[in-house]
């Protein structure tokens, strides 16, 4: 099983909208290499669901890819994966705090910040799921 950090702005649709639906289809990405991210994902993955362009830009939850990808848009060359809740953070972990983890220096979300979808290592995951209070981070997983 593979881990990600796919954004959203909460303005636009939030955790509270993913947890009121029960599902939805992640559509409208526009860039190549989150495209090829989503194309990547296989049923059972998990997933990060990222506020961003807001006040305190952070991680709220988690999802689950539930649907691998299908063409999003006319000309077949986007993707789009269904995902489904799976549990808020106890604690978001904010952006700042992010940075300020020496363990995630190379997290790709922090090298390209304007990249919308991107894949999360299994020492990442494990350390976000720990800063925000998760308890044991392998039942997450």
């Amino acid at each position: 099983m593979a881990h990600w950090l796919m954004k959203s702005e909460p303005d636009e649709y939030g955790w509270d909208d993913l947890v009121r639906d029960g599902r939805t289809e992640w559509t409208g990405v526009r860039n190549h290499a989150a495209a090829k991210n989503l194309r990547a994902m296989t049923c059972g993955d998990r997933a990060f669901f990222y506020h961003s362009a807001c006040a305190v830009p952070a991680i709220a939850g988690i999802m689950e890819v539930s649907r691998e990808w299908r063409a999003d848009g006319e000309d077949g060359k986007w993707a789009s994966v269904e995902v489904n809740p799976v549990a808020p953070l106890p604690r978001a972990v904010p952006l700042k705090k992010l940075k300020e983890e020496a363990a995630l220096r190379d997290m790709a979300t922090l090298k390209q910040g304007r990249l919308s979808v991107s894949p999360v290592s299994e020492a990442e995951w494990t350390h976000i799921c720990a800063l925000a209070a998760m308890g044991d981070a392998k039942e997450q997983t």
